[in-house]
């Protein structure tokens, strides 16, 4: 998988680190994690599902049947932890460099 990731992909692994989710846990959990900005439909979903399991970063945790329909619950691989973990560390040391440099420009203009 690519990095750095993008953002719905971030937040997918994001919310599968918390516990096994099915997709529609999956939908609502990126739009809370998200404050609302991202709004996942269940193609784009399923199709970020299947290339997450395709890269083994997500796997198939468990099926159930739920009212005559199939419900998927999908779970973060140890491998996508790893990836999950230094995405967070990169955006972490990108965070501290531009808050570094921001502070700096606001001593320079005498508005600390």
């Amino acid at each position: 998988m690519e990095t750095p990731l993008r953002e719905p992909t971030f937040l997918i692994l994001t919310a599968l680190a918390g516990e096994p989710m099915h997709g529609y846990g999956l939908i609502a959990e990126v739009a809370q994690l998200s404050d609302g900005r991202i709004a996942l439909r269940p193609g784009t979903l399923y199709g970020a599902l299947d290339r997450l399991v395709d890269a083994g970063l997500v796997a198939v945790d468990r099926e159930e049947t739920v009212d005559g329909r199939l419900r998927r619950y999908y779970r973060l691989t140890e491998p996508g932890g790893e990836i999950l973990t230094a995405e967070t560390e990169r955006m972490r040391r990108n965070v501290k460099a531009a808050t570094t440099r921001l502070r700096a420009a606001r001593l320079r203009a005498g508005l600390a």
